[in-house]
């Protein structure tokens, strides 16, 4: 995990991504795919697809080491969480993100509004789960989405 949360680290202090505490990379490990190098196994890129509802996902915590980004290491870990997706049924994938001609790139287009129904909203809105807030456009987490662009894929 330390591996990672060097490599999140950089994105962090760049505002790129949310800052998560490490027990939370800890809890979520599970919904990461992880990118290493062949040749001395270090960790070059990683993403997680968290699932929010039965069809739908975020992706979240897409990164690639700063050494070698454009080199499509980024494009094959978004293609695993996608197939990912589809192994589970997903129909919809979220994205929230400052890199939309990198998304743009995989299929998904720039939303407006948080594209769930009323009754989903309110189940939502139960969840504990920052990424979820983020997700619902929640008052409390506004600060933290500043900039980006909320994006969605249909599979």
């Amino acid at each position: 995990m330390a591996s990672v949360r060097r490599l999140l680290d950089g994105y962090v202090r760049e505002g790129i991504l949310l800052d998560k505490a490490t027990v939370t990379l800890y809890e979520d490990i599970q919904e990461f795919w992880i990118a290493e190098r062949d040749e001395d196994a270090r960790v070059i890129g990683c993403g997680a697809l968290h699932v929010m509802w039965e069809d739908l996902a975020e992706v979240r915590t897409l990164a690639v080491d700063h050494s070698i980004r454009g080199g499509g290491v980024g494009h094959h870990v978004l293609d695993k969480l996608l197939q990912t997706a589809r192994w589970l049924g997903v129909r919809r994938v979220f994205c929230l993100t400052f890199e939309v001609d990198f998304f743009a790139k995989h299929g998904f287009v720039e939303i407006g509004e948080t594209p769930v129904d009323g009754d989903v909203y309110s189940e939502l809105l139960r969840s504990y789960d920052e990424g979820v807030a983020e997700f619902l456009g929640l008052e409390r987490v506004k600060p933290n989405t500043l900039g980006n662009s909320r994006m969605l894929l249909h599979l």
